[in-house]
């Protein structure tokens, strides 16, 4: 197809410009009709990612955006495309992955006829995205684009454009983009704000230290560690953290804290003054009565959200980086406690866990394995709800961007976002950790990491059910209604996609299988799934 010869410049061309100025030259998308007048005869230097369902669009534009900490743009289809995205959009919304998502509508010539095809948009996705415009006039739509790059940065979240599907071919105005080209932040924290914190840290006879995933930033790490070491203090993650705030193998780490407030108020208990860094105060699971601490409470977020809904004495909005440097500059040294470093992990006894001969795989004998030999860098995505805790306990974060899932805890991200890591960052080992059952929220993702040569691993440790629903039902003093699926293959799906697949099911084969795998995992250049059969673990206790 050759584009029509007018003699004005385009929304289009207006639009793509737009685009090319704020770095969005990658569009992930799953299209349809009303998408067809902005994508035929796509210029060259616009590259086009096929994803083949719209919650693996936004999965893998999510990835993309939080490794290159910069918006990633996606395109959906009208009403349809829309609805299919909002649990991917709500989850990215959670993971503070800035999108600018372009949503195609009805010709807006016949909207008031409601039309084949047209869509009630505004409100689809609730309250989730951070923005969402529908421009008045075809000559908007630029500066909406533009407007909603800056919304998705400051925002950390998805923007919406609505977009007619004739607006495209309609005259640009000859006029400024209502639209900054670059926006400004402060990213120096208050002076008078790190003060007072350190003031509270120097009073305090045993401080901790908690640190969420806003703090997981090359700098956020380097300026913590220092401040633990001078504090000499322990540093626990926040429950359920969708990254990691801290390196998780550095003496002082002292673990995960649990997810309900009995244990949490047993673990904090032993100090006055808890500083939160880079999560609200405090992520729970089950509901259970009481207190989250008796002691202090101190949050530092760059989220205001978070500083809002947190019951801190003291709530600090700033750039974490420079926060926790100054921060660390300023607290005073204490002389070292009398007491043993934390032991994080039954890591230490697992890390060299082996199946006696006969015994069929665990969890706990993958993650163990896979810990053994994964490069330091490794981004581990992870999706295993009933084995997290031992996935925790034995692959610590070691880099920023080690530790990455859905940090709202919806099925469906981890293929796809592990797709948008390794294409953002194409030279670091990403090895996404999944169930069976978490696998088939989104396995149609894995067409598009084999049609793209997308090195990721997929470690899928395999059931044939939906294993922490069990634990739950069994918890809860019942018995689940709902069956395995045991005759569930992803292998066979994802061989059907188009991907490399190995069927793991002895201890020897996956000592192999992963010694051969891991030893070039940064130079893949095609995607891997591994389906390893594994027992049921024990206990579920997040």
């Amino acid at each position: 197809m050759t584009a029509p010869v007018t003699g004005f410049r385009t929304v289009r061309e207006a639009a793509f410009d737009i685009l090319r100025l704020h770095g969005l030259t990658t569009v992930f998308a799953n299209p349809g009709s009303t998408e067809v007048s902005l994508l035929a005869d796509l210029p060259e230097d616009l590259r086009f990612v096929l994803a083949l369902h719209e919650g693996s669009v936004v999965g893998a534009a999510t990835g993309w955006a939080l490794a290159r900490e910069e918006p990633a743009l996606v395109l959906l289809h009208t009403t349809a495309g829309l609805g299919n995205a909002v649990g991917a959009l709500a989850t990215a919304r959670v993971n503070r992955a800035p999108l600018v998502v372009l949503v195609g509508q009805q010709d807006r010539r016949h909207l008031a006829q409601e039309p084949f095809l047209a869509g009630q948009l505004a409100g689809l996705a609730g309250e989730y995205p951070v923005r969402v415009e529908a421009p008045v006039r075809a000559q908007d739509v630029p500066g909406a684009i533009g407007r909603a790059v800056h919304a998705a940065r400051e925002g950390r979240g998805p923007a919406l454009v609505l977009v007619p599907m004739d607006d495209w071919a309609e005259p640009a105005d000859d006029l400024p983009v209502p639209a900054a080209v670059e926006v400004r932040r402060p990213a120096v924290a208050d002076p008078r704000a790190v003060a007072e914190v350190a003031d509270l840290l120097a009073r305090a006879a045993s401080p901790v230290l908690v640190v969420g995933a806003g703090a997981d930033h090359a700098d956020s790490w380097t300026a913590l560690t220092a401040l633990a070491e001078r504090l000499d203090c322990p540093v626990w993650q926040e429950p359920f953290g969708a990254r990691a705030g801290f390196p998780q193998d550095h003496p002082l780490f002292a673990g995960h804290l649990p997810a309900d407030r009995p244990r949490l108020r047993t673990a904090l208990a032993a100090h006055d003054l808890v500083l939160c860094v880079g999560a609200a105060f405090l992520r729970q699971y089950p509901y259970a009565p009481g207190k989250l601490t008796d002691a202090r409470v101190v949050v530092v977020t760059d989220d205001p959200a978070e500083a809002h809904r947190s019951p801190a004495e003291l709530a600090v909005v700033s750039p974490l980086p420079d926060f926790c440097d100054r921060l660390a500059h300023r607290t005073p040294r204490r002389p070292p406690a009398d007491r043993p470093l934390p032991t994080p992990a039954k890591a230490a006894d697992r890390r060299h866990h082996v199946p006696a001969a006969g015994e069929p795989l665990s969890p706990t004998h993958v993650l163990a394995a896979l810990a053994e030999r994964l490069p330091v860098g490794t981004v581990v995505v992870e999706e295993t709800p009933s084995s997290r805790p031992d996935l925790h306990a034995l692959l610590p974060a070691r880099a920023p961007l080690g530790f990455l899932s859905a940090a709202m805890g919806a099925l469906g991200f981890a293929l796809p976002a592990a797709i948008g890591v390794r294409m953002a960052q194409p030279g670091r080992p990403v090895v996404a950790v999944v169930g069976d059952g978490s696998s088939l929220y989104q396995i149609q993702s894995l067409w598009t990491a084999a049609h793209y040569g997308v090195g990721a691993v997929f470690v899928v440790l395999a059931n044939g059910r939906y294993a922490v629903m069990d634990k739950l039902a069994e918890q809860h003093g019942g018995r689940p209604p709902w069956p395995a699926f045991d005759e569930v293959s992803v292998a066979g799906m994802a061989e059907s996609l188009g991907c490399a697949v190995r069927r793991v099911t002895g201890y020897g084969d996956l000592c192999a299988t992963l010694d051969t795998v891991c030893a070039d995992l940064a130079d893949r250049t095609a995607p891997l799934v591994l389906e390893i059969a594994v027992t049921v673990g024990a206990d579920f206790c997040p």
